[in-house]
């Protein structure tokens, strides 16, 4: 089965925020997105709002309950107490916690499972209670996979940043898909499934796929932009279901 595509936003909500005027939407480009077959939206919420806005939540909830009720709305974040009541507030699909420090400009690790696994299992609860589905954002790390599961997570999301930063080197791409396969089957093992996401692009996502074709879902948006930007938001989303392995993509790839 491909892996499902969740279409990041946020890239398209810093791009709004450099002026203070409403475009471009972040909710009609994520309707563009839904039309062309994505199957999700994931947003990060940040406390400065430097991308994607509180006020922005709600909106893409109503977007997808009116229009696309068969798309998922994925929100991803460090949980504080102002973002756990954020979430419940916009009932999400999913919910993908991130270990970010608030200044960070974009997730650069993983969580840290054996030692931080007594504080996310709380969270994890709480969350599962109110009828979400949990992803932990994960470092390639097989031997922490177990530690994970032991939270009550369902999934993990592989950290791909080391692997999309091997555009230039093959060798080093191996090596990265080599970790990536293992921790993910270790994942699997643990009765978890497995999303990815960060720096994947429709050139390096088929060999991944390739290595974990179980993936569930992976969420794209800085490369997934950067494309809309040649090809259109429509046709990019095309040629990135079809790097998933959805054969029924018709892109001009």
């Amino acid at each position: 089965m491909p892996a499902k595509l969740s279409v990041n936003l946020n890239a398209v909500a810093l791009l709004r925020n450099r002026r203070d005027l409403p475009w471009p939407s972040v909710t009609h480009l994520g309707r563009i997105a839904l039309a062309a077959g994505a199957h999700g939206l994931t947003v990060h919420p940040r406390p400065d709002e430097r991308h994607t806005r509180n006020s922005d939540l709600p909106e893409i909830r109503a977007l997808i309950d009116d229009e696309f009720p068969q798309a998922e709305f994925n929100i991803e974040g460090y949980p504080t107490e102002e973002f756990l009541q954020l979430v419940e507030k916009n009932q999400p699909e999913q919910v993908t916690l991130v270990p970010d420090d608030p200044a960070q400009p974009t997730s650069d690790h993983g969580w840290d499972f054996r030692k931080q696994g007594a504080y996310l299992a709380p969270i994890v609860k709480r969350l599962k209670k109110s009828g979400f589905r949990v992803s932990l954002f994960s470092d390639p790390d097989a031997e922490g996979m177990r530690a994970a599961a032991d939270t009550g997570t369902d999934r993990i999301e592989l950290y791909t940043g080391p692997y999309g930063g091997c555009h230039d080197d093959s060798e080093r791409a191996r090596k990265q898909l080599d970790l990536l396969q293992k921790a993910a089957e270790a994942a699997s093992a643990a009765g978890l499934d497995v999303n990815a996401g960060h720096d994947l692009t429709v050139a390096n996502l088929p060999a991944l796929m390739k290595r974990v074709p179980f993936l569930a879902e992976v969420s794209i948006g800085h490369g997934l932009t950067a494309d809309a930007l040649e090809f259109g938001m429509p046709e990019t989303v095309r040629r990135f279901l079809k790097a998933c392995g959805w054969a029924g993509a018709r892109s001009q790839m």
